[in-house]
């Protein structure tokens, strides 16, 4: 469909055409070509061309205005019949630039927002207008071909006033000359270097040249000529600001000219702000617009330039591979392209080719594109790849995407897209992993697989590369398409609605076996039995969770005639769980005679086939046992069964009152409010005087805390700190931190002798600028697959050197700045270091540790101690481990928790809290998170774990690990989405924090005094009511008796 629009000159307008004049220089037409006739119609366009003769200078002006927020695609040439050539005029941020020199074609540009064609003399002028999608902002467009117009500066014309800009230690108001035409004025500049600033701190990046274009003029008292300066001010956090100069003008009075100008970045500070600058003091400066753009702008894109593509496009270039392999490389083997294999047997999905990744040698052998300068820091971009494998006999593999990321400081990154990253090494000393991801598929030589994931870069990048890896060598990996956009922003998930949910009601039927085994049937070929003699009390953990309750009816099952560790007593539950509920699970259970030694028993659910853990014990002798775990759904199965499981063959199970309920955890929070209540607040006297005391009497006081003092910190990674938004929300929220990796060995000393301790450095200088207080995690891990090559290959005495020389180069280092260490992490799950070096060197490595640096802390730390999901590391075996260390003389002082955990029950962690606590220890919470893809769900989760750390006297502080989507180590835990917003978990943080912070306030009584109950922190007073409002500080620790705080007015 074509539609001719309405033309306007001066005020008469005729529909379609004009009479033809001699007067009128110039003839043309304004037209509109839509693939979607619904779409062109008068409600979606207004458009006019508004034309002015000035004989004197033959300017025309003319804008076409789109409404309702719709984008056109613009193409302007005219005929300069004066000169005898074509010459192109394209659209930029709401100017047209008039191309120089020779002849020139049509040239396509986007364009949303207002044309104004100035001092362009022509007979000739027409405008095909073509529909496209919207932009998403001011300043930068894109299309589908990768051609890019991307002016970084933000209201670059000031049609919307003084926005994004700032006048430097001056004044500045924008004037309206004519429609369409703006122009900043800068007065009353009192220096030369005072103007106009814009921050184009995240707009630029390391490598690129960019160009710079000023329409500029002066105003004031005058007579000569003024020169006007472009300039970059680069402020460096921990080195002085520099400036860089850009370009300069010689300016007339009364008259505009362009400063042109260019520059590079070889670092990137942390800001960057750009002005104009340089008339003497008194002179006003003008500024009509400001245009700065990266050489990309007008041809396609170049991958190495630092402009950053805008939108929700794909930024892979060439995704289907239609222009062949261009822009695709082989990282480290060849990539060939085919549109089939195998004798036709492999077609693409999509399209019509697809690329092979061909004669690998490595794991890390397969395609790459470059794709520097089209991501942008801070924002998150979701990866779909399409692919599949093929030869070498093998039919399925791992096919892993991944992120390598090079910043200005030669700072490598590996950012695992679609798998959970493994750590390795790499030749450069600074290696960085990251783990940004979300799903991840296996790929078969059968069929095409879709693998999608996440990233988000913090840093800016010089160089930055998408690649695919993983399978074995001599396997082929095939791509049949690549997207890499823009991630949209997921909407909150709202609140579970769950009606009914029968708290405390168990949902296993005859559990009491009063009518024999009815419901249940054996899994396998055991043989179950209804026998008498269990116990008639509940088991503790549930008695806790129920109340009273009726006791048990002293039946159990007897299982006999197993064959497999795997067979026991089951029962069908599908239709009795109801979603996103969180159920506890306990019951008595014991094994028969014939075991060789302890035995595992477990309660398990199949779900859909797929393993649930439901709590596990292990029985040593021939005593009645409690298992006790938690479990939810979270999407509808199609069959739950429910079994308990565990013992080598032979070896007979019995299973008594197996209860599996809903738990109220409103309930359980009142309680903990309580508890809370009495341990973590005490009673403070404020005793006031001055010379006339008793003047004082009936003044009013206000209370308020300033800091709880309870720690609460965040795992950190060196990476986060480049970003300024997650920076901002730590300092704000935590007092704590813990370094994610950056301090572990096989970080610090990647390679024998090849140190890294910038990453731990900058992290604890940035805490310290602070004042937050750091943990040291860790000084060795136990888990063999936590240790390095190098460190494995040493014979036993060169090991030994190497751990006594870690200990002397970490602690010596960092003395008394780190108030914990742990020692050896997982020492209940790992026995590298104890089974190369003996027994004794775990208590060795806490002994040295003291002595090299006495004011730490000692810290053990492990997994699942809390949760009672695994037998290994159970609070009994933690204890043993610890009161065995201690007799070795092992300076152990506190004990870690690291709290991973699922559906958590309070109960539950309160019973593995009170056995610990027998140690008189301090405990915490080192590495918390929880995982739901509610986001409400999570936040009830977390705030089951920090009000049961908070109510409970043997915890003396949590850290969360991580709080930042897309650098967790779990996916669906984060407090922050990774574009910044507090998501429903983390608001559930900031209101606990919110309601353990104090406030009181009443009137001075009679003995000059002021009681309240308080948070142990800081606070401060203000008394009103005196010659003047008077402010006080003071800090509440903790103690039994009340606390006397003498303030003097």
């Amino acid at each position: 469909m074509r539609k001719l629009l309405t033309w306007c000159f001066k005020g008469r307008v005729s529909p379609t055409n004009r009479s033809q004049s001699k007067s009128e220089l110039f003839q043309g037409s304004i037209g509109e070509t839509m693939e979607d006739p619904s779409t062109c119609n008068a409600e979606n366009f207004n458009s006019e061309l508004k034309v002015e003769n000035e004989k004197d200078q033959h300017t025309r002006d003319c804008w076409y205005r789109v409404l309702k927020d719709t984008s056109v695609r613009v193409s302007l040439h005219y005929i300069d019949h004066a000169f005898g050539r074509t010459k192109l005029c394209y659209a930029r941020n709401r100017s047209v630039i008039e191309s120089p020199g020779a002849v020139y074609g049509p040239f396509d540009q986007l364009y949303s927002g207002m044309v104004t064609i100035c001092h362009i003399s022509y007979q000739r002028l027409v405008l095909d207008l073509k529909p496209f999608a919207p932009q998403r902002s001011d300043g930068n467009m894109n299309n589908s071909r990768g051609s890019v117009a991307s002016n970084i500066i933000v209201n670059h014309d000031f049609s919307r006033g003084l926005d994004s800009w700032h006048p430097n230690c001056c004044h500045a108001f924008v004037v309206s000359a004519e429609p369409g035409r703006n122009h900043a004025v800068v007065t009353n500049r009192k220096e030369h270097w005072q103007g106009l600033e814009q921050d184009i701190s995240d707009k630029v990046s390391v490598g690129p040249t960019y160009s710079v274009s000023a329409r500029v003029g002066i105003s004031g008292p005058i007579q000569s000529s003024a020169v006007v300066i472009a300039t970059l001010k680069l402020e460096f956090h921990h080195s002085p600001t520099t400036f860089m100069f850009v370009g300069k003008s010689s300016v007339s009075k009364d008259k505009w000219e362009t400063l042109e100008g260019k520059f590079q970045l070889s670092t990137l500070p942390d800001r960057v702000i750009f002005y104009l600058e340089g008339p003497s003091p008194g002179i006003d400066l003008l500024i009509e617009s400001i245009v700065i753009t990266c050489p990309s702008m007008i041809r396609s894109v170049d991958t190495r330039a630092g402009c950053f593509a805008f939108g929700d496009e794909n930024i892979i270039l060439n995704p289907k591979f239609e222009d062949g392999l261009n822009n695709w490389s082989g990282r480290g083997c060849k990539i060939a392209l085919h549109d089939s294999m195998g004798d036709g047997k492999i077609m693409p999905m999509s399209g019509k080719f697809f690329a092979s990744a061909t004669e690998r040698t490595q794991n890390w052998n397969g395609i790459q594109q470059e794709i520097s300068g089209r991501v942008q820091r801070k924002l998150a971009y979701e990866v779909t790849a399409v692919v599949r494998i093929f030869g070498n006999n093998v039919s399925s593999s791992d096919v892993r995407a991944t992120l390598w990321v090079q910043t200005p400081d030669s700072r490598e990154q590996y950012i695992g897209i679609a798998k959970l990253a493994v750590i390795t090494t790499c030749p450069k000393s600074f290696l960085i992993v990251e783990v940004a991801a979300l799903l991840f598929s296996q790929a078969t030589d059968k069929d095409w697989v879709q693998l999608q994931g996440k990233f988000l870069i913090n840093a800016s990048p010089s160089k930055v590369v998408v690649y695919l890896e993983g399978p074995p060598p001599g396997t082929d990996i095939l791509l049949n398409s690549l997207v890499v956009k823009h991630a949209e922003k997921v909407p909150p998930s709202p609140p579970p609605v769950i009606e009914n949910p029968a708290f405390g009601v168990n949902i296993v039927t005859n559990s009491s076996l009063y009518d024999g085994t009815n419901q249940w049937f054996p899994l396998g070929s055991c043989t179950l039995s209804v026998q008498m003699g269990s116990p008639h009390i509940l088991p503790p953990m549930a008695r806790d969770s129920l109340g009273a309750h009726e006791p048990l009816s002293g039946r159990y099952i007897l299982v006999t005639n197993r064959t497999q560790t795997w067979m026991g007593p089951a029962q069908m539950i599908t239709d009795k769980l109801q979603l996103y509920l969180t159920y506890q699970v306990s019951a008595w259970v014991r094994i028969g005679s014939g075991a060789s030694g302890p035995q595992n028993v477990s309660v398990a659910l199949s779900v859909d086939n797929q393993w649930v853990n439901g709590g596990q014990v292990e029985i040593n002798g021939d005593t009645w046992h409690e298992i006790a775990g938690s479990f939810r759904i979270e999407k509808k199965p199609d069959k739950v069964m429910v079994y308990v499981q565990g013992p080598v063959s032979g070896v007979d199970v019995m299973l008594a009152g197996l209860q599996i309920f809903p738990v109220d955890r409103q309930a359980r929070f009142r309680h903990l409010k309580r508890q809370t209540d009495k341990i973590r607040k005490r009673d403070v006297i404020l005793k006031f005087s001055r010379s006339d005391s008793s003047s004082l009497v009936g003044t009013f006081v206000k209370v308020r805390q300033t800091q709880n003092s309870f720690p609460i910190g965040a795992c950190v990674n060196r990476t986060n700190i480049d970003n300024e938004d997650f920076v901002d929300f730590f300092v704000k929220h935590f007092n704590w931190t813990v370094f994610g990796n950056e301090l572990k060995w096989y970080w610090t000393e990647p390679q024998q002798g090849n140190f890294n301790y910038k990453d731990a450095d900058d992290i604890l200088t940035l805490c310290q600028s602070h004042n937050i207080e750091a943990r040291g995690h860790c000084i060795f891990w136990e888990v063999d697959d936590a240790i390095q090559s190098w460190v494995k290959s040493l014979s036993t005495d060169d090991l030994r050197t190497a751990v006594q020389n870690r200990l002397n180069g970490l602690l010596t280092r960092y003395k008394g700045k780190f108030k914990h260490y742990d020692v050896n992490n997982e020492m209940l799950h790992g026995s590298f270091y104890q089974g190369h070096l003996g027994k004794d060197i775990r208590a060795n490595m806490f002994k040295t540790a003291n002595q090299l640096d006495p004011t730490a802390t000692l810290f053990v730390n492990d997994y699942h101690v809390e949760d009672g999901c695994d037998t290994r590391s159970s609070p009994e075996k933690y204890i043993e481990q610890i009161l065995d260390l201690q007799e070795q003389g092992a300076p152990v002082g506190g004990i870690g928790i690291q709290g991973h955990i699922d559906s958590p029950v309070g109960p539950i962690v309160c019973s593995a809290l009170d056995k610990l606590g027998i140690l008189g220890l301090p405990i915490w919470f080192t590495e918390l998170d929880v995982s739901s893809i509610n986001e409400h769900v999570r936040g009830d989760d977390l705030e089951v774990m920090l009000r049961e750390a908070f109510a409970h006297p043997a915890v003396e502080g949590v850290m969360l690990w991580g709080f930042w989507e897309l650098f967790m180590s779990r996916v669906n835990s984060h407090l922050v989405n990774a574009e910044g917003d507090v998501n429903e978990t983390g608001r559930r943080l900031l209101y606990l924090k919110q309601e353990w912070m104090s406030r009181a306030h009443g009137h001075i009584d009679e003995k000059c005094q002021f009681e309240f109950r308080g948070f142990l922190g800081s606070y401060e007073v203000e008394i009103v009511g005196v010659s003047k409002k008077v402010t006080k500080t003071f800090v509440v620790d903790k103690g039994e008796s009340p606390l006397v705080v003498s303030i003097n007015l």
